[in-house]
């Protein structure tokens, strides 16, 4: 669902941002252990690329018709068995989770403390995560994390990524949204899982070496995406979604930068209208 930050992130100057990609493409990243498996091998895992379409359906029943390589699909509500028949088809398959807000509506709310319950992030029943308690969230999200694994799933995708920048009721700055980010994205690969960055644009320069793909929001409305292409440099997929601008207008944006683009109605159902 649509996470925009309650202000507006600062805009890059386009020629940062492409500096700041080419480093990032052209920069070797050691093997860190974080990026191994459990038992020390290295973990193989799904690395999307630019030009790979998707599908971005987190309400209703999955339609598993659509004639794209990947889907993006909601984790607590969907089960092994739709990720398995998307996977027969030659799908792969990202398990979205929301690592930044707890949710009223999902099994594990009980296991939150109230310690990390700051104020509503604007959706009914949910409320913003204090992402300083590194140490209380760790397990929850690996946990979440171990679902997504447990069904099949090839990726996640961590909604709510950018908590500093919100009034959340907490004192948080971008040293602890990095630190919590980071922590996220291990979680991921000590499962084999790829992770995609969710909006967080200001923290790209800094982020695109720890995850695997980005996912965007509105970046054609926002005038920012050229601050995205720090991840197409790096040989890293884009998967980006307008609500209201139309095709005519973002598209030929999306295409230039290499972005995997499509327009989606807010519900975020079925229906999608790609570039």
């Amino acid at each position: 669902m649509i996470r925009r930050p309650l202000r507006l992130t600062a805009l890059f100057p386009l020629v940062a941002a492409l500096l700041a990609g080419l480093l990032a493409g052209c920069a070797t990243v050691p093997d860190r252990p974080s990026d191994r498996a459990r038992d020390g091998r290295p973990a193989a895992r799904w690395q999307p690329r630019p030009g790979t379409a998707w599908q971005w359906q987190l309400s209703g029943r999955v339609d598993t018709g659509v004639d794209v390589p990947v889907y993006d699909i909601d984790g607590f509500t969907n089960s092994a068995e739709v990720v398995s028949r998307l996977h027969r088809s030659g799908r792969k398959v990202i398990c979205y989770i929301n690592a930044g807000a707890w949710e009223s509506f999902r099994p594990d709310r009980a296991a939150f403390p109230a310690s990390v319950l700051g104020r509503s992030d604007g959706w009914r029943g949910e409320r913003w995560l204090d992402i300083r308690q590194r140490s209380l969230l760790r397990p929850l999200m690996a946990a979440r994390f171990d679902m997504c694994r447990a069904k099949g799933f090839d990726a996640v995708e961590p909604d709510l990524a950018d908590a500093y920048s919100n009034d959340t009721g907490f004192p948080l700055t971008a040293a602890d949204q990095l630190a919590y980010n980071r922590m996220i994205a291990d979680l991921a690969h000590e499962r084999g899982l790829a992770v995609g960055l969710k909006n967080d644009l200001e923290q790209i320069p800094d982020l695109v070496g720890d995850y695997d793909f980005a996912v965007n929001e509105q970046c054609a409305e926002y005038h920012e995406c050229p601050a995205l292409s720090p991840f197409v440099a790096a040989g890293k997929a884009v998967f980006h979604v307008e609500y209201d601008v139309p095709e005519s207008t973002f598209c030929p944006i999306a295409k230039r930068l290499g972005l995997d683009s499509m327009r989606k109605r807010l519900a975020l159902g079925r229906w999608r209208s790609p570039c």
